[in-house]
């Protein structure tokens, strides 16, 4: 059994208001709820930092639970979000990200099954097969490594695992030699046991976390293991701009 919490929240730099932004007659984090409930979670609740998220879920049917507006991580309201529901420390809750309506509830089902098949791990995530270099240099596209267990040695914005005898812009990973060091994308949905996320919330930001500006390395830096879901492919496209939106909106008409 576990919880899907999704993070909302008003301001947004690229796209403002976009919780609320309407899809089809529906507010995004609703339909991000409304695709997560067709998962095996017990429960679904979107964890809000206005009472107009809180209500525009209300209207839809959607749990809703208003938090702090000063947390400075989607990662700290959903720690506060485990207090209020009282969760046990053991109860496995997915971060479910509010702007990604087109979520796959297999994915999250997935993601959530980690914890359960490496109860060594406090935490797990997910990534699929890197097929363009072109994403393989990008900078925006996160990248993971892993062990021969699943979990992640790093993430990084730069292109790893770096092929030594390979030229940048060359896509060496489609030998058939290098499939076991091929690259993954990171895909930015997490499990985690409650009692570990309300912990993760007190540790110290870590100087690997800082310099590439992805929050997951504060877990691998203070020795906290992350298993990872290979995805077999990759997940529909979030909303993050304008035309992120009206691309949506076309696909939900």
């Amino acid at each position: 059994m576990f919880t899907v919490l999704i993070p909302a929240r008003l301001a947004s730099t690229r796209l403002p208001r976009k919780p609320l932004a309407d899809i089809a007659g529906k507010p995004m984090v609703v339909r991000v709820a409304e695709r997560a409930a067709r998962s095996g979670a017990a429960r679904v609740v979107v964890a809000a930092d206005s009472p107009e998220i809180v209500d525009a879920c209300a209207a839809h049917g959607v749990q809703a639970l208003l938090t702090r507006a000063d947390h400075a991580s989607g990662s700290d309201r959903l720690a506060e979000v485990c207090t209020l529901l009282g969760l046990e420390d053991g109860h496995v809750v997915v971060n479910v990200q509010g702007d990604e309506p087109l979520i796959d509830p297999q994915l999250i089902d997935a993601v959530a099954a980690l914890l359960t098949a490496h109860p060594e791990v406090p935490m797990g995530t997910a990534a699929h097969a890197i097929e363009r270099v072109e994403d393989f240099l990008d900078p925006n596209v996160v990248k993971v490594v892993c062990d021969a267990r699943g979990l992640a040695h790093y993430f990084s914005r730069a292109p790893i695992p770096h092929a030594r005898d390979h030229a940048p812009g060359v896509a060496w990973w489609h030998g058939g030699a290098a499939q076991g060091a091929a690259p993954l994308r990171h895909i930015g949905i997490y499990s985690y046991r409650a009692g570990f996320l309300r912990a993760f919330t007190r540790l110290a930001p870590a100087p690997t976390e800082q310099v590439e500006a992805l929050e997951q390395l504060r877990a691998l830096w203070h020795g906290h293991g992350i298993a990872v879901h290979r995805s077999a492919r990759a997940p529909g496209a979030g909303v993050d701009t304008p035309a992120d939106l009206e691309r949506m909106r076309r696909q939900f008409a």
